[in-house]
């Protein structure tokens, strides 16, 4: 059943937008239009087939072009940052770094554009996990957030496309 505008409402008389156009449009790495079918990615093997992205043996006669998450990688452009800042944190890093990576492995299985980009260590003590997809960085703020509680908070910026999640203990 399609929900109807009222036409009373001041809203009514006002063009609806879609946000996923808005999203797509915004997005420099995103797909512009439909890959031949299919299409594997020379860097990492992921193939594209049926409008998204798998992984899988492509055929031979595969057309050949880099996915939005080998692009990222190659312009070093992450999609979203997560930030663990503390003393927990600078104590505890192999093991967030471990629950970074593990999230990103069962992630990854389904959906080979969601990764981790680099690990690295900015000041004082701090983590930063950039990845290329927005959704694994939620997933490892809220993975920290989980396993060992503390403040987590997110932001994530139209302009430059990206979420920085930061979590301290």
């Amino acid at each position: 059943m399609r929900r109807k505008r009222s036409k009373t409402h001041p809203a009514a008389s006002l063009p609806r937008t879609d946000r996923r156009i808005q999203e797509h449009e915004s997005d420099t790495y995103g797909l512009r239009g439909k890959l031949p079918d299919p299409t594997a990615c020379p860097s990492c093997g992921a193939m594209y087939r049926d409008g998204r992205w798998s992984w899988g043996a492509p055929p031979a006669d595969a057309h050949r072009t880099p996915c939005p998450a080998c692009r990222r990688m190659e312009d070093d452009y992450p999609a979203g940052l997560v930030i663990a800042e503390g003393e927990f944190a600078a104590l505890h890093r192999a093991e967030i770094v471990g629950l970074a990576r593990n999230l990103e492995e069962r992630q990854k299985k389904e959906h080979p554009l969601k990764r981790i980009m680099r690990v690295s260590e900015p000041e004082g003590g701090a983590i930063e996990i950039a990845t290329t997809d927005v959704h694994l960085a939620r997933g490892i703020g809220d993975a920290l957030h989980h396993a060992y509680e503390g403040e987590l908070d997110y932001h994530y910026t139209d302009k430059e496309n990206l979420l920085r999640v930061h979590w301290r203990r």
